[in-house]
């Protein structure tokens, strides 16, 4: 009988340490880009996709854009970084440029990859046959760029006897078009969002 209590017990405790070492078990879950649910009271995907779609759709319903006529030609010269972490705004700009570009109201250059651009016309002027190259200094110039700058304003909650800590950060995008003739803005607008998170003092 003592025997079969201590299998019994030497079972469970298997079994336990089974189970718990499937708790470390790595495991990777598809997320939903469209979910909005934050993990952290900081900028992330969500906010990107929701503050580049109304940037987008407010520049591609703007005046400026309808009294143009034919789609002008833009560049994107990037957007500052004024928040208190690294952001990577690549991603931010070229999801604003999809969505105009998408809708047929502006054209751009691709300003990132001039260089590659002057490397494979030398390449072709040396290389290629006189029917195929590119023909130099045929390349579109911009009327307009695109610029802008995300940033950030923190508060904490003061130093008093709790059990939790509130953080709110404050965001602001803003983007302006620019005249690169006149240097007259003549489009911008913002998108501002805050988030509030509270962490415990103590806990994981």
């Amino acid at each position: 009988m003592k025997r079969v209590t201590i299998q019994i017990a030497g079972g469970m405790l298997l079994l336990s340490l089974l189970n718990g070492c499937a708790a470390f078990r790595g495991k990777v879950t598809e997320v939903d880009v469209n979910n909005d649910d934050h993990l952290a009271a900081t900028y992330d995907f969500i906010d990107m996709r929701k503050i580049t779609e109304r940037i987008a759709e407010n520049l591609v319903g703007s005046g400026f854009l309808e009294k143009e006529g034919d789609p002008p030609v833009m560049v994107v010269l990037g957007v500052d970084n004024r928040t208190k972490g690294y952001v990577d705004m690549k991603p931010l700009t070229d999801r604003i440029r999809t969505i105009v570009l998408k809708s047929g109201k502006a054209r751009f250059v691709n300003a990132a990859q001039r260089d590659a651009l002057l490397k494979e016309q030398a390449y072709q002027a040396a290389q290629a046959t006189p029917e195929t190259k590119a023909k130099v200094a045929r390349q579109l110039g911009a009327k307009y760029m695109l610029t802008g700058s995300l940033a950030q304003l923190q508060s904490e909650s003061g130093k008093q006897v709790r059990l939790s800590k509130t953080e709110v950060n404050y965001y602001q995008l803003t983007m302006e078009v620019t005249d690169l003739q006149s240097s007259e803005i003549v489009w911008t607008d913002e998108q501002p969002f805050a988030r509030e998170a509270r962490k415990p003092l103590i806990g994981w």
